[in-house]
């Protein structure tokens, strides 16, 4: 009972490219013990499914290498069409009662049949649907489908994986260990990454909206194949502010522009959906991260967009890295992208 949690790496697999992230827990805190990032071929990840087990086992299999990491517990994450995460509204119940009922009360929420998903519930405490005898739950449901591709996976690679969070909740998790919020404040993540945007919506530190979005940075590499001709490695080229001769600059970001434009008016209809959905609640800070965060003038064109002070969220805000193990400028830069994993890390093995 009182044994202490065995220690677990936090494995990201993103659609362009698997994080890994090893945290020690000391006295004082979290401190970072390894962190490296493997790059994944085009489609080898196609909304959170896994499409080219191969290739994704070799990235993983060499960031174990390379990093000489012992440990073999996972934590790992899913997201896209095959998650479901809704709030729902039950009687009053105990955790034992509504783990017996469960699987009946969510087929009412769930458009997928209930026998090809895994499920799990948290009750939400505090609700005011408690003064009318209701409890809030929040139900989330993944289908099996994907779960058991990712274990089969990690299994492959000689890895047990001991918990499979949701992308959106394992920022979350990040965030409560870097930074405070107010009892009452309203605030936003997004990550957004190469092909999907995950959007949660906290108040007072608890989740209040969640939607995942399939679009991401390679809205922008798609759309420089297309203008200008060129190939998938070119336009990777141009959306990270290289020069290619023959392309001129000012096209390139009146393009970029384009596209921030086109992501910042997704992101826009969510938060005017909860808003509409929770008109007293008014968001005071949206925290981006994700490689496509880190697009050149995105920050800006989204502020402009929704009218809220927009930054980065920096994963390692409240976390000891040791300067003489990794480089800070490489951590700095790297930052946006660690922001699921590290909140990964966080979790361990009988983790509720």
């Amino acid at each position: 009972m009182f044994s202490k949690k065995k220690d677990a790496v936090g494995i990201d697999i993103g659609s362009s490219s698997v994080k890994l992230v090893e945290l020690k827990e000391t006295k004082r805190g979290y401190q970072l013990k390894n962190f490296g990032v493997a790059p994944l071929t085009a489609e080898a990840i196609v909304d959170g499914a896994i499409m080219d087990s191969g290739a994704i086992a070799d990235a993983i299999s060499s960031l174990i290498t390379n990093l000489k990491v012992k440990v073999k517990d996972v934590v790992a994450s899913v997201s896209g069409h095959s998650v479901i995460i809704k709030k729902i509204n039950l009687p009053i119940m105990t955790d034992d009662e509504l783990a017996e009922s469960i699987q009946w009360e969510a087929e009412q929420f769930i458009p997928f049949d209930i026998n090809d998903v895994n499920l799990d519930f948290q009750i939400m405490t505090g609700s005011a649907s408690e003064e009318q005898g209701q409890m809030e739950v929040l139900l989330v449901a993944v289908k099996k489908d994907m779960i058991n591709d990712y274990i089969t996976l990690f299994n492959q690679v000689g890895l047990t994986p001991v918990v499979v969070d949701v992308d959106s909740f394992a920022i979350e998790n990040m965030f409560e260990v870097n930074y405070q919020i107010e009892e009452g404040e309203v605030i936003t993540l997004i990550n957004i990454g190469a092909s999907m945007m995950n959007i949660n919506i906290l108040k007072s530190g608890v989740s209040a909206f969640t939607r995942d979005i399939s679009m991401g940075g390679n809205q922008f590499t798609e759309e420089l194949q297309k203008q200008f001709s060129v190939s998938y490695e070119d336009a990777e080229t141009l959306k990270l502010g290289e020069d290619i001769a023959g392309i001129s600059r000012a096209d390139v970001d009146n393009i970029m522009r384009r596209v921030s434009d086109s992501v910042a008016n997704e992101i826009q209809r969510s938060l005017n959906f909860f808003a509409a959905t929770s008109a007293t609640d008014q968001i005071t800070r949206i925290y981006v991260c994700g490689g496509c965060s880190k697009v050149n003038g995105f920050t800006d064109t989204l502020e402009d967009k929704v009218g809220i002070p927009v930054e980065f969220l920096n994963p390692f805000n409240n976390i000891t890295v040791n300067e003489r193990y990794f480089d800070p400028d490489y951590i700095r830069e790297i930052a946006p992208l660690a922001a699921v994993g590290v909140g990964l890390a966080l979790r361990r093995a009988r983790d509720k």
